[in-house]
């Protein structure tokens, strides 16, 4: 593949853009790395032999026009993505280059799909919104457990974290949603998005070894929601978190992640267990890692690759399981991930 075309990453100098400059340049991309402050694109760029800074901000398309001349493709990692999403998705579609982020915000993501379909289908320019640990692994897995099936019933999604020190990025982002939303909460039911004011309930979740069993929220809605609907065939998505992650979330004094290795992951580790019925007969899928920081940036530059050496499966704006083999790429993130599927 040829690497000598650019890949930039709007977002660069935060916690998960971070780790996204960190994946492309252990696989060899040249990297621009752009944002708002440019005394910190410029610190950033100095760790990294090759790595050009422009700043730009989504507020000024023609920096963004300059920041994007050349590139080969744009990874969005900053949020609030309901700010960031239409203005960096725009200018991409003007350069006519691919565009990848890393939303979890349930709006942001609904937004991308209704306004940005059409014409990045007309453009022939490959779209995909939420390629994260939220969103975008769910996604995946889900695909991969579904098979040869081309329906299903249910898909549960039980996020099993051991913590959840989240990032300033990621207290922002739920703020934006949760003014967005006046305060409701989301389900995904009857094939369709539906806002309410029920309480969330605490139930019990039975994840594989070595969680167990163990408490969680029900409907702890994430963007699953948008991704597995957009192309699978399945008129519930349910979702959960362990108890103990949700109560870290909540906590406006909770930490933020602290490295604890040479990556810079944190000591947080993750099972996200997916359990797909359909007609009485269940299909179950789990991947096992660590950081739900730091596994989005393979995520995100894996679908990158695939994108610029031509391993998709359609265009315009497209989920991961819809865009990519599924299957495929999940074992492909064998070094940061330990995937089991059930069929």
């Amino acid at each position: 593949m040829n690497r000598t075309a650019a890949v930039m990453v709007y977002g660069a100098t935060g916690h998960t853009g971070r780790f996204i400059v960190a994946e492309l340049h252990r696989r060899g991309f040249r990297t621009i790395v752009s944002g708002r402050d440019a005394a910190r694109l410029a610190a950033l760029a100095a760790e990294w032999p090759g790595v050009e800074p422009r700043p730009a901000t989504v507020d000024d398309p023609a920096s963004l026009d300059r920041a994007l001349a050349g590139a080969a493709a744009v990874v969005n990692a900053a949020g609030p993505f309901a700010v960031t999403g239409r203005p960096v998705v725009e200018a991409a579609l003007r350069a006519g280059i691919p565009y990848v982020d890393v939303a979890a915000e349930i709006e942001a993501n609904v937004a991308m799909f209704a306004d940005h379909a059409g014409a990045a289908r007309a453009a022939d320019v490959p779209v995909v919104p939420a390629m994260a640990f939220y969103g975008g692994l769910g996604d995946l897995l889900t695909t991969a457990v579904m098979g040869e099936w081309t329906a299903a019933d249910v898909a549960h999604i039980a996020y099993g974290l051991n913590s959840w020190h989240p990032t300033p990025g990621t207290r922002k982002a739920g703020q934006v949603s949760h003014d967005r939303r006046a305060g409701r909460r989301v389900r995904f039911t009857d094939g369709a998005l539906r806002y309410h004011d029920d309480k969330p309930a605490e139930q019990e979740w039975h994840f594989p070894a070595p969680l167990g069993r163990r408490a969680v929220f029900g409907e702890f809605t994430m963007a699953d929601v948008v991704t597995l609907p957009s192309h699978l065939a399945v008129p519930e998505v349910r979702t959960y978190m362990t108890v103990e992650a949700a109560g870290d979330l909540a906590k406006e004094d909770t930490p933020a992640p602290e490295p604890v290795d040479d990556l810079g992951r944190s000591d947080q580790t993750f099972l996200v267990d997916v359990l797909v019925t359909a007609g009485g007969v269940e299909r179950r899928a789990t991947a096992r890692g660590r950081d739900i920081y730091a596994i989005t940036a393979p995520l995100a530059v894996e679908a990158v690759e695939r994108i610029l050496t031509g391993r998709t499966r359609t265009t315009g704006v497209a989920s991961a399981g819809a865009m990519f083999d599924a299957a495929d790429f999940l074992r492909a993130l064998s070094p940061y991930l330990s995937v089991e599927l059930s069929l």
